[in-house]
């Protein structure tokens, strides 16, 4: 520990999602350009791939820690990850994490950090943290919007939220509601939500930019007293390795901006209906794709099942189909792609962002309706509206992508998605510099570490 010279060593605990992992680990590599040594917790099966791939000059800035869950019998280590999870072993999942606060203690006990990060949903970690002298700070990695509307749906039920532009049609309320009134061992995650957001040390960092979200990140801060600090996009940058090359090589072969990327994350996936809608929509649309296609874990379901026999045929060159991962941020980056069909994961509307790429907006739970409200309030995006049932319908479908890439009507999307590109790029690191302030202020407050 004495040999890091002084710098304020911070423990990281996100929630064992990809698009909670990933933001934090970006977070974590700018941090450590600023004499910040990190050390990162999340269980074994997600810390496995960031350890293979981590770039040798964090090998020692940033440290993983590994958090032991209990092996349930219908939750095995393979399992402590929500990438892939079946949908039915969610509740499980939270449960087994609570119950590896024990071991978290532990950690923090041993390693005794000048301030903890952490995540929505684990209301013991601040608990735990501020037993030991620890000042924590709650990481958001999600929008302003999609909080905002949140915590008012929680404090202020049946009074409407002060912003017409993001609201929930009646087929999301229901999931919406759902999402609430869920729980775990008699804890509403939506109570969890709340607490973990009033637990932070006198502010709360969110991923995200006063650009596009100045107006919600006014009103949480207004509504809730906690100052938030948006930490700006997180994208991850692009590896120039050889995996998926042939993907690549295919997309070198389109002309600039012709070109969809189809993909809805890894913890969203299409009901054989929707994919059924989504390949006749991409034919209909004649437009030039990729489309990775996922399923759940576990689930004995091919390509070749999941899509209409001939479907592959019929496409000649026009359309690339895979199965599994692709390398999202260097496909989003290559100069042929020209709209992205998202689910609006915040993650994936922040690289659709940094890149200038216009979405597709196709929301399927959570926080993705009101991610995809927001595209289209920014103006860089339009929604695919399903109908009054919430289903997905191919012409729809057929219809905006060819308006977003192709058609006069999405001119002022494609500049827009162009302009904030720019807006982006010449920020650079502004939003990183005020964290950075604000975690220095607050652990000298707490006189954790020498001023």
């Amino acid at each position: 520990m004495d040999a890091r010279h002084g710098s304020i060593n911070v423990l990281m605990l996100p929630w064992i999602a990809h698009g909670h992992i990933s933001p934090f680990l970006e977070l974590a590599k700018k941090l450590t350009k600023r004499n910040f040594h990190i050390f990162l917790c999340s269980t074994p099966i997600n810390l496995r791939p960031i350890k293979e791939k981590l770039p040798q000059k964090y090998s020692l800035s940033i440290q993983l820690v590994e958090l032991h869950l209990p092996s349930l019998p219908e939750l095995p280590p393979l399992y402590h990850t929500t990438n892939g999870l079946p949908p039915h072993l969610m509740p499980t999942l939270k449960k087994a994490f609570d119950m590896g606060s024990q071991n978290f203690s532990s950690i923090l006990k041993s390693l005794s950090p000048d301030l903890l990060v952490y995540d929505f949903l684990q209301q013991w970690a601040p608990s735990l943290a501020l037993s030991q002298n620890i000042p924590a700070v709650e990481f958001l990695p999600t929008g302003a919007a999609m909080t905002s509307f949140l915590i008012h749906a929680i404090k202020h039920p049946g009074i409407d939220f002060p912003f017409p532009g993001i609201f929930l049609r009646d087929y999301e309320v229901r999931k919406f509601t759902h999402f609430l009134e869920s729980s775990v061992d008699g804890i509403k995650d939506s109570d969890r939500a709340l607490e973990c957001y009033e637990r932070s040390s006198e502010i709360v960092l969110m991923k995200s930019f006063r650009e596009i979200e100045g107006k919600y990140i006014d009103y949480l801060s207004t509504s809730t007293g906690k100052k938030i600090v948006p930490v700006g996009p997180l994208v991850q940058e692009s590896v120039n390795d050889n995996e998926k090359r042939e993907i690549m090589e295919w997309l070198n072969s389109k002309k600039r901006s012709s070109t969809v990327f189809v993909s809805f994350g890894s913890e969203c996936f299409l009901s054989e209906e929707e994919i059924e809608e989504m390949a006749h929509g991409l034919q209909l649309s004649m437009v030039c794709f990729i489309w990775v296609v996922r399923f759940p874990a576990g689930d004995k379901v091919s390509l070749e099942m999941a899509l209409r026999k001939g479907f592959q045929d019929k496409l000649e060159d026009r359309g690339m189909v895979m199965e599994g991962w692709a390398p999202q941020t260097k496909i989003l980056e290559h100069p042929s792609i020209g709209g992205f069909v998202s689910h609006c994961g915040w993650s994936s509307v922040m690289e659709s962002m940094k890149f200038g790429v216009p979405i597709i907006a196709v929301p399927m739970q959570l926080d993705q309706p009101i991610n995809a409200r927001l595209v289209e309030e920014v103006g860089v995006g339009v929604e695919v509206k399903r109908d009054v049932n919430g289903k997905l319908e191919r012409e729809k479908v057929a219809k905006v992508i060819r308006e977003v890439v192709e058609e006069k009507a999405g001119e002022g999307v494609r500049r827009k998605a162009k302009e904030l590109k720019e807006k982006i790029r010449e920020k650079g690191e502004e939003e990183i510099d005020g964290v950075v302030q604000e975690l220095v202020q607050l652990c000298r407050r707490k006189d954790r570490i020498a001023v």
